[in-house]
């Protein structure tokens, strides 16, 4: 082969190798997220298999296993991420999504305080009054660059077990509801997350009456604490 016609087949070869790199790498991603979706891979595990990001949200340092796993589980199982529908999770599903004690659950969220808010709502209610709404919209709209909202609604122990449930999903529904009409968000339902808990899991110790509430100063009794939504924005890549 002269020495024209060999320069041309390498440059060919050279030029095809950058297509062929970026093919291989696509495929390979798509073959992780596949497999995490199918519940094959843990998402962890994938980052250090293909040393790639799933989702695009930063990795903050507060994002442990533990609660990229949760988040993971609650976006699919919960919020059904993907489906443009929010159903939510209620207590029983919660237990098996967050596979932990309520405690270690909510000690998961102790590094979010600075951005998280706890609403609540008066006993027995699931209106939202002036001071929750603007509590509401204050965190949602401190987005940044993140990429999850979550809404985890809880009861006081006055009442029936049955009746609790109920009502700590008619406050969830509530901040969803506030949020689908004051925020023009194409993209909400892939966004927030949403878990009901009644009185049954992860009840808030009185600690949390420290974090940015709605509720004044006289509403910091542990049953006052409970009759609420904890919102946040969660910047964790899974």
């Amino acid at each position: 082969m002269n020495p024209m016609a060999l320069r041309v087949v390498l440059g060919i070869a050279i030029a095809g190798v950058p297509t062929l790199m970026a093919g291989t790498w696509v495929s390979g991603a798509g073959k992780r997220l596949a497999r995490i979706e199918s519940g094959e891979l843990a998402a962890e595990d994938a980052d250090d298999e293909g040393k790639v990001a799933v989702a695009a949200a930063a990795d903050e340092g507060y994002c442990n296993g533990d609660l990229r796993k949760i988040l993971r589980r609650v976006l699919k199982s919960c919020g059904l991420l993907g489906t443009g529908e929010v159903r939510g999770c209620q207590p029983v599903q919660a237990k098996s999504v967050a596979t932990m004690t309520g405690d270690d659950f909510n000690a998961l969220f102790l590094p979010l305080q600075k951005k998280a808010g706890i609403i609540q709502f008066d006993k027995d209610s699931a209106e939202l009054d002036p001071a929750d709404t603007a509590l509401l919209d204050k965190i949602f709209a401190a987005q940044g660059g993140a990429s999850y909202f979550f809404v985890v609604a809880r009861s006081s122990p006055d009442g029936s077990t049955d009746h609790n449930r109920e009502l700590s999903q008619k406050r969830a529904d509530s901040v969803m509801a506030h949020l689908r009409k004051n925020f023009a968000d194409p993209a909400l339902d892939r966004e927030v997350g949403l878990l009901w808990l009644g009185e049954e899991y992860a009840q808030l110790a009185q600690d949390f009456c420290a974090w940015d509430r709605s509720g004044g100063a006289d509403k910091c009794k542990p049953k006052d604490i409970n009759r609420s939504a904890f919102v946040a924005w969660i910047d964790c890549r899974l």
